[in-house]
């Protein structure tokens, strides 16, 4: 998760998901470990955490978030030259889990964006200072 000051993503030359303004871009790799029982934290973790300016949250400063999956979190670079995907969910699993999450963000009020899953997205973010953190639930 970035905090970003604007971030858009643009699939096949038309953007699909934008946010101007403070807020987050989140790239929301999902293992083959995560179960639809953990969206409702994923989303409270992510609306509440307190990384926006002053210690803002989302919730607090009704920021917007650009929830963008991202299975390549979880490649795994320890053996070879070529990242193994295995720990990441298969696309059946991991998709309707990142409409789950995106689902419980706006049932708690957020603004939120999305890419399009599964497409070759291409994701531009300007940052709000070198600020990325890793979100694990």
């Amino acid at each position: 998760m970035t905090r970003v000051l604007s971030a858009s993503v643009t699939v096949d030359g038309d953007v699909v998901g934008a946010i101007d303004g403070p807020g987050l871009l989140v790239l929301l790799g999902i293992s083959a470990e995560d179960t639809v029982a953990q969206t409702d934290t994923m989303a409270r973790k992510l609306h509440e955490l307190r990384i926006l300016r002053d210690e803002m949250s989302c919730a607090t400063a009704g920021a917007p978030l650009l929830v963008v999956s991202q299975f390549t979190l979880y490649g795994d670079t320890r053996k070879g030259r070529r990242p193994s995907w295995t720990a990441a969910a298969r696309p059946e699993v991991a998709e309707p889990l990142v409409d789950a999450v995106v689902a419980a963000l706006r049932t708690r009020g957020a603004r939120v964006e999305t890419g399009r899953f599964g497409a070759m997205m291409t994701v531009a973010s300007v940052n709000d200072g070198p600020f990325t953190v890793l979100v694990d639930v």
